[in-house]
């Protein structure tokens, strides 16, 4: 009877033990959930005072070639000048020192056109150089248009033409027969033909986005006259007479220097001619009778 009562106690005995740990078990996984529930700690601060960010925090990156526009430049300028040659070798000289060069042009006496290109990132300090050139500045543009939609479309479609053209070449690396080699080459050709001219597209869109234009006008205008003076009062008096005393002397030099030749036949003869007349006035004297 002893010996079952002592087993019973045995058996309830291990029995609350095992509760024991189960329910120490259940509130340590109950604790973890809930802290693994909360929010986050915060980030330590560093030296500055300043707290870090946390990891998990999103931020948005700026949209690709927000900033890196393509830009196709042209500017329009037309002057007056006394002297057109002048302002056609000025333009040179500045275009030339910005790096660009002298495209078209057409020099005359009157009229001069040329057209320039320059680095577009120097396009406005031309731009201004070249306005103060000549004598006025009559007309004066500036024109922007964006590219970049053209250049990307010209990219993405000369990746897919590139691939395009290898395939072509697998498949004229596989063909057997002279029909296929034939058909193959044929359509390897037309697209080889496409790339190129998709290539030229580029390179014009590169250029027009890397160089400037400026197509300049330079018209020739009389020299302004001299302001007139003023020749009121004594002091203009004497200075007007003493022109008009030069005047008529110049005239009178003019008119002796015109008939110095003559002078030299007529004063000989008009001589000779008066020594005669007088010879014959002079009466002979008469013999005396001794």
């Amino acid at each position: 009877m002893r010996t079952r009562w002592r087993a019973a106690l045995a058996i309830a005995g291990v029995a609350f033990v095992l509760a024991g740990c189960s329910a120490a078990q259940d509130g340590a996984s109950s604790t973890a959930d809930s802290a693994g529930s909360g929010p986050l700690p915060a980030a330590p601060q560093q030296g500055n005072g300043k707290a870090t960010p946390n990891k998990g925090q999103q931020v948005t990156p700026p949209q690709a070639g927000a900033t890196d526009r393509k830009l196709s430049r042209s500017a329009r300028l037309e002057l007056t000048a006394p002297k057109v040659t002048d302002v056609v070798a000025q333009a040179r000289g500045i275009a030339q020192g910005a790096g660009g060069y002298t495209g078209q042009e057409s020099t005359g006496e009157e009229l001069a056109t040329l057209s320039l290109a320059v680095p577009a990132d120097k396009l406005d300090g031309v731009l201004d150089q070249l306005s103060h050139l000549g004598s006025s500045l009559v007309k004066r543009e500036l024109n922007t248009q964006d590219v970049t939609e053209q250049v990307v479309d010209v990219e993405a479609r000369l990746a897919t033409q590139r691939a395009s053209v290898e395939r072509i070449r697998a498949l004229l690396a596989r063909a057997t027969s002279v029909s296929e080699i034939a058909s193959v080459e044929s359509e390897l050709t037309s697209r080889e033909s496409t790339l190129e001219s998709l290539e030229q597209q580029r390179n014009s869109l590169a250029g027009s986005v890397a160089m400037a234009t400026v197509a300049m006008t330079i018209r020739g205008v009389a020299a302004p006259p001299p302001p007139s003076e003023d020749h009121s009062g004594f002091l203009g008096g004497l200075a007007g007479g003493w022109h008009a005393f030069l005047v008529f002397g110049g005239g009178l030099l003019t008119v002796l220097g015109a008939i110095a030749p003559f002078l030299l036949f007529i004063v000989p003869l008009g001589w000779l001619g008066w020594w005669l007349h007088r010879r014959r006035r002079t009466p002979v004297p008469e013999p005396t009778e001794s």
